[in-house]
């Protein structure tokens, strides 16, 4: 029996078959690659032989406490721990003053991002414990070596956020925004765009509070205020990140008034 040939018009359908039999599996992982939010996925940093060791111990005394507040974050929430010598780097005081009667715990480390929190989250982190409020303050390393900026960055403080509803479905989450800081004008732009998408997103929620507290760290003409952080103090250091003990004690009296209000709130 005789067959005709294809028509050109077949023939065409015929090849754009065939490639996409070939190359789907690469076009799907192709675009699987450019769709994927990093700063939404828990990326661990177990490879670092401190930071292993700090998470570690971390899982061990959320083990043995039992705080009704919560501190979680990067180094700005790590710095908490520091006890000086000099006294606008000895944070003790005013964490005892502020939180001590809550049993506070400190869940701040040094160069998180949203991922390196949510894996944190996911391997036990909060695992047995139960507070009343968790203050959060994160998405600051997002926009450094990683790069990630508002639009990529919001997403994740979002999953930060609904991780943390998921493991402690009675506590009281306060949000903060990210702090002001001066690395460059891109962060400062983006750091904007995030706390104002945050606010918006959060105005009518009944389980997150936000608070946008930044201002208490800037100087009269609107900037970073040199002497409310840690860089600051140093000779000719042309960035400010990380607030020192009176620009943490400055946020701590700022937000007083909501967590005094979700610590007497019903879950």
């Amino acid at each position: 029996m005789s067959t005709r040939p294809p028509s050109p018009t077949r023939r065409l359908l015929l090849r754009a078959t065939v490639g996409a039999l070939a190359f789907g599996p690469w076009l799907s992982a192709a675009q699987a690659r450019t769709t994927v939010n990093l700063a939404t996925a828990p990326i661990g940093r177990m490879d670092l032989p401190w930071w292993r060791k700090r998470f570690e111990a971390s899982l061990r005394q959320v083990r043995h406490s039992q705080p009704e507040l919560v501190w979680l974050g990067d180094s700005i929430t790590q710095n908490w721990e520091r006890g000086g010598p000099q006294p606008w780097a000895d944070y003790q005081p005013v964490w005892q003053q502020e939180y001590g009667r809550y049993r506070p715990l400190n869940l701040g480390f040094i160069g998180d991002t949203t991922s390196s929190v949510l894996w944190r989250l996911d391997h036990g982190q909060v695992q047995g414990i139960s507070p009343k409020v968790l203050i959060l303050l994160i998405g600051a390393n997002n926009l450094g070596r990683p790069h990630w900026g508002a639009h990529l960055t919001v997403p994740g403080i979002e999953a930060v956020v609904d991780k943390v509803h998921q493991l402690l479905p009675h506590t009281h989450v306060l949000l903060l925004g990210v702090l002001p800081s001066k690395r460059s004008a891109w962060i400062s732009a983006e750091t904007l765009k995030i706390n104002a998408a945050l606010a918006q997103r959060y105005a009518q929620s009944a389980r997150v509070r936000f608070v946008d507290v930044g201002h208490v760290l800037l100087s009269a003409s609107g900037q970073p205020d040199p002497q409310l952080y840690l860089e600051g103090h140093a000779p000719h250091q042309t960035v400010l990140l990380h607030p020192d003990a009176q620009g943490m004690e400055r946020i701590a009296q700022a937000i007083a008034p909501v967590v005094d209000t979700l610590m007497q709130a019903s879950p």
